[in-house]
């Protein structure tokens, strides 16, 4: 009776130990959630269950529940089995073997480059590469590039690859990539790869003058442009005047010229002057260019020159025209009123002189004008009062002449006049004071 006991409950231990299994998905790929539910015919007491991957304890529970995986990942692959205590010896329990082997979702990406040693203000292409999964395929990625820990352009974006028009000798460092679901579940990062940016040495550097009208005028904008004909990277630019040496200015910027203005130039300016360029090589030097400085003229000043003191119709009269500063040559314009007489040149510079034959008209102001191209002065007005003709002049001398004669010989007859009549007034008083002599009478 005792023996036909054990064997029932043995046959019993046995039944429930064939009832208790371990449930999981047949299809796994990574970032997808693994539920496993170990699962018994009969819920009978037990004292603690818990679930096993590898032999090796993942969790505990008293009673029976699920073990969710949230996001599987590729180490999650292993043989999986769940196992319970039993109040009793014989109900400890242990549940079939689980295979699960979880699947890539997508491969690690590959980071590519149009080049890795691209040319210094060049363009260059970044493509981060992976394959989907082929039973995935649908699935949504977003893509993102870095450069030394730093995101680049606007981080995440649904396009695997990145233009960057032009990278610079900065741009020199570690570039890597990453992928990852649109969900965010699974992230994977490309292998670092070295991108060096190759930097080309400057050549043909050039100085250019610009100047309004193309000339350099005292007074105005002068405008020193430095250039190089290849180069890449930031250039640093300076400027020279080759009498001292010594740096006029420096600029440092991205670009293949640069320019150096001088508000208004000032005619201690002009000389010899030359550039220098430098993007980290060796420096270069352009050629030496020389710079004159024209020098507007002055006001100038008018002259009348006349062989006589009066000017008179017939005179010749010499106008001289003459600006103390201004480049040559010089053309100096010469008016009577508003009315032009004529012109004369200065090649060399200095002054010029207009003669004119006299006429009675020519009374009047004069005046006259310099222009060397960089603009014209006018003189000041000089006014000329012109007296009668030649003969009349002549005439006016002669009576002149004869005015003075006779003012000569009516003092001389004055004098005479007066002589006389002092001798005679002088005669008549000796005489009354001489005795008088009695006269004779005769008597009859």
């Amino acid at each position: 009776m005792l023996l036909w006991s054990l064997l029932v409950i043995f046959d019993a231990v046995t039944e429930q130990a064939d009832s208790l299994t371990l449930v999981a998905p047949s299809s796994v790929f990574e970032g997808d959630s693994i539920v496993l539910k170990c699962q018994g015919e009969q819920n009978w007491k037990i004292q603690k269950m818990a679930y096993h991957k590898d032999n090796k304890e993942l969790s505990v529970f008293k009673k029976f529940s699920d073990f969710l995986i949230q996001s599987a990942v590729l180490s999650d692959s292993g043989n999986y089995f769940c196992s319970t205590k039993g109040q009793l010896l014989f109900w400890d329990k242990t549940s079939n073997i689980v295979k699960i082997k979880v699947q890539e979702l997508f491969q690690h990406p590959v980071l590519t480059a149009s080049s890795f040693q691209p040319i210094e203000g060049g363009p260059v292409s970044l493509k981060c590469e992976t394959r989907r999964s082929p039973q995935r395929l649908d699935v949504q990625l977003q893509f993102c590039f870095f450069r030394e820990n730093q995101v680049l352009v606007s981080g995440w974006s649904s396009s695997p690859e990145l233009q960057i028009s032009a990278v610079w000798s900065e741009d020199t460092g570690s570039y890597w990539c990453e992928a990852e679901t649109v969900t965010h579940r699974i992230r994977k990062q490309s292998l670092q790869s070295q991108i060096h940016v190759q930097r080309i040495p400057i050549s043909n550097v050039s100085l250019e003058i610009r100047a309004p009208g193309g000339q350099v005028t005292e007074g105005q904008k002068l405008i020193l442009l430095c250039s190089v004909a290849g180069g890449t990277g930031n250039v640093t630019f300076s400027w020279y005047r080759e009498a001292t040496g010594t740096s006029m200015g420096k600029k440092t910027q991205r670009s293949l010229s640069a320019e150096l203005e001088i508000p208004a130039v000032k005619e201690s300016d002009a000389g010899k002057y030359y550039c220098r360029a430098d993007n980290g090589h060796v420096p270069i030097q352009s050629k030496v260019v020389n710079i004159p400085v024209r020098i507007p003229v002055s006001r100038p000043v008018l002259t009348l020159r006349s062989p006589v003191a009066q000017a008179a119709v017939g005179d010749l009269l010499e106008l001289h025209c003459e600006a103390l500063r201004g480049s040559p040559p010089i053309l100096y314009q010469f008016y009577h009123e508003d009315v032009t007489l004529g012109n004369s040149s200065a090649p060399s510079g200095g002054g010029a002189s207009f003669n004119l034959s006299l006429t009675a008209e020519h009374s009047g102001n004069y005046s006259c004008e310099a222009n060397n191209g960089l603009g014209a002065q006018c003189s000041e007005a000089v006014p000329v009062s012109i007296s009668g003709p030649d003969g009349y002049r002549r005439d006016l001398m002669t009576a002149g002449v004869l005015w003075g004669l006779f003012g000569v010989l009516g003092f001389t007859g004055v004098a005479l006049l007066l002589y006389a009549l002092f001798h005679k007034i002088s005669g008549e008083s000796s005489a009354t004071n001489e005795p008088r002599t009695p006269k004779s009478s005769t008597l009859l």
